[in-house]
């Protein structure tokens, strides 16, 4: 998760220089690479469980990969420069090519799915190569286009003859990753009280840091508090029956995407109010605000949508789009982190209070 980190450190120093859009959009590259080789292999890897010597080699080929990747992120971020990011990324799909070819060899019945991946996932390393020597300005182009050919191999490959999986390994693997995104909001929070105490130690006889210790002090226990309920929500509906069809596993490996990574910009969110409090901060107090509120609101709205609508009620199924449009709203107001932790936890009570019953599809 080390590139996950990365990324959302590299988000929060452009939210606070004002780099808004520049951060949003390189943030959403960058976490693409990372999601979309980890689901890849996660997918692969319960459908054929093979763990000799050479899966173990090409698997540790991954990892480097992703470590290398995570280098590539702050060129791309701050000069436009995606040479290394580029080939990280393709470092780690060459991995899952040899994967699959393995899979092809070993796998008569599947055959044609198993070629087809390895076929796709290799013609669009080869376009990710091609890309690095387009002009600077139609790089901007070029990548939508190329990760939407890259979400095109699994729709395609799987119609001859579908892989199998196991729902409670996918959706184990995949809560794993939402408990180390929000990780790293509470690591943000420790960085809060790291500050508070740096600050404290600095200017101890000062009236005004003592206010600025008991500030980030509560912005630490309210990001706790606000980490919890997005735990809390996540886990409320059984993740296994949700992945049934390939239409299903299609929907929630990929909505997944905006949960994973509106989870980790929540961190950032959380840096730039610290920024915000000590003075290191640029932006409005509103725009600081929505630093923390949009990507709460979309995680909320994200997994509604493909995991507790199913499995709500109407009090749940209006609690949930409802909160969310208020979270949204927080920034208007004075306690923004306050007001989001207290419609989560009051979120959090409609789902005690309510038990998750299955809706008919």
């Amino acid at each position: 998760m080390v590139a996950v980190s990365v990324a959302s450190s590299q988000l929060h120093h452009q939210l606070a220089d004002r780099e808004v859009l520049n951060g949003v959009l390189i943030y959403a590259v960058a976490f693409f690479g990372i999601w979309w080789a980890w689901m890849n292999f996660t997918w692969f890897a319960t459908s054929f469980a093979v763990d000799d010597w050479l899966y173990r080699v090409v698997t540790i080929v991954q990892m480097g990969g992703v470590l290398v990747l995570a280098a590539g992120i702050e060129p791309a971020f701050e000069h436009h420069d995606f040479r290394l990011l580029v080939w990280a990324y393709v470092v780690m799909r060459v991995a899952m090519v040899v994967q699959w070819v393995r899979a092809a060899v070993s796998d008569r019945a599947l055959r044609t799915t198993t070629i087809s991946y390895a076929l796709g996932i290799a013609i669009t390393q080869a376009l990710w190569i091609v890309m690095l020597g387009l002009p600077g300005k139609a790089i901007p182009v070029a990548i939508p286009v190329l990760i939407l050919a890259e979400l095109a191999v699994p729709v395609i490959a799987e119609r001859h003859h579908a892989t199998s999986w196991h729902p409670h390994h996918i959706t184990e693997r995949y809560g794993l990753f939402t408990l180390i995104v929000l990780g790293e909001s509470v690591l943000a929070s420790a960085n809060a009280i790291i500050e508070a105490l740096h600050t404290s130690r600095e200017h101890a006889e000062a009236a005004a840091h003592a206010d600025l210790l008991g500030s980030l002090v509560g912005l630490s226990a309210l990001t706790l508090i606000t980490s919890a309920a997005l735990w809390w929500i996540y886990f409320w509906p059984p993740h296994h029956g949700l992945i049934g069809t390939l239409r299903e596993s299609l929907r929630y490996g990929y909505v997944h995407y905006v949960v994973f990574a509106a989870a980790a910009a929540f961190s950032a969110g959380i840096e730039v109010h610290i920024d915000a409090l000590t003075g290191e901060s640029e932006l409005s107090r509103v725009a600081v605000g929505y630093t923390v509120s949009i990507p709460v609101a979309v995680f909320v709205l994200a997994i509604w949508w493909i995991a507790l609508s199913r499995f709500g009620d109407r009090l749940v199924n209006t609690t949930l789009p409802l909160g969310a449009a208020v979270i949204l709203l927080s920034p208007l107001l004075p306690f923004d982190v306050a007001a989001t932790a207290v419609v989560l936890v009051l979120i959090v009570v409609v789902l005690v209070w309510r038990r998750p019953v299955e809706r008919n599809r």
